[in-house]
């Protein structure tokens, strides 16, 4: 049986607590919301004069709608990282809004039943209740109205259901397209990297050959330093050689500078034996322009392989630091 009491603030309240919930503030909502007490009329009236002020909650509504859609847009675009993540939560909330919405329909089934049990009670004392006909009358085709609401929410929620679905449906085939799109990034990275590791490698084996060369270049002109050296150190050998002929024959030649002056100084005793002096004398000179003219030459010889041996020299260090400097660089690494 209904219950007094019902004011405008009851029904506010009513109404603000089935928006909060997502649900359209209609006049058997607004009833069920109340507990099945007031009377519709009295509810229609005081919606209508919610409805007129609150414009701006409407407006608010609509606003609220752009901003999900905004919100789902970029959800959209989202979708490539976190498609699982996504799926996942839209079937755990779809989840819990299809349980929501079968517990609702079980109360109102029950309280279906509850109305037809009502409905049955008030036909059986329709024979000792006559007075009441009219009444029970009017209290059946309410039921009926709200059978027909009750259904119709009932459909509403299936076509949402399969809205649902279909938006399941969807993110789980963009999900797909991404993953796809993915492994053939991967695919052309790892191709890419492959490549430049083999261009890293034949660099490398280009650079090794390019070393191997100058180790033999540096081989060679070592052994030609080598055999320069040994020249060198023979012509220094024939220079000594040379030098103490040269100081044989200077001794020589002051012995007989000696051998002269004891012969001038005997010429006035011996002068026969002066014309075979000068002779001998004239004799040595020629021998040590000879020997002077032999040492100027091993002196150029000299000084020319102490010049080719300081070019090799260089050329060594400078094949060295090359080697070194190859050694020590490392490969430039392609990425």
């Amino acid at each position: 049986m209904a219950r007094g009491g019902i004011n405008k603030a009851v029904v506010e309240r009513a109404r603000q607590a089935l928006l909060s919930k997502g649900a359209y503030p209609s006049i058997d909502a607004v009833r069920v919301e109340l507990g099945n007490t007031g009377s519709k009329t009295t509810i229609a009236r005081y919606l209508k004069e919610l409805d007129t002020r609150a414009p701006a909650e409407a407006s608010s509504r609509e606003r609220m709608g752009e901003e999900l859609k905004s919100l789902v847009e970029s959800l959209l675009d989202r979708l490539t990282e976190e498609g699982e993540e996504v799926v996942a939560q839209a079937q755990a909330d779809f989840d819990r809004q299809r349980i929501a919405w079968e517990a609702r329909l079980e109360a109102l089934e029950l309280e279906l039943k509850s109305a037809r049990h009502q409905c049955e009670s008030q036909h059986a004392a329709l024979t000792e209740q006559g007075a009441q006909l009219q009444t029970t009358h009017s209290s059946w085709q309410s039921e009926l109205t709200r059978n027909a609401g009750l259904s119709q929410q009932c459909q509403d929620l299936e076509r949402r259901v399969q809205d649902k679905d279909l938006q399941i449906q969807s993110l789980e085939e963009k999900h797909v397209h991404a993953r796809a799109a993915l492994e053939h990034y991967r695919e052309a990275i790892k191709e890419q990297r492959e490549q430049d590791q083999r261009r890293h490698e034949a660099q490398l084996q280009q650079i090794q050959l390019e070393q191997r060369k100058l180790q033999e270049t540096l081989v060679i002109k070592q052994d030609e330093s080598t055999r320069l050296n040994r020249d060198n150190e023979r012509l220094l050998g024939e220079m000594r050689q040379q030098a103490r002929a040269l100081a044989d024959q200077h001794d020589q030649t002051q012995r007989l500078a000696t051998d002269l002056r004891e012969a001038q100084m005997a010429t006035a005793k011996a002068d026969g034996a002066r014309e075979q002096l000068q002779e001998q004398l004239a004799a040595i000179k020629v021998d040590s322009k000879s020997l002077a003219k032999a040492v100027a030459l091993a002196n150029e010889q000299l000084a020319h392989a102490n010049q080719q041996i300081a070019a090799l020299t260089e050329d060594n260090d400078s094949l060295r630091a090359q080697v070194q400097l190859i050694i020590a660089t490392p490969p430039p690494i392609q990425t």
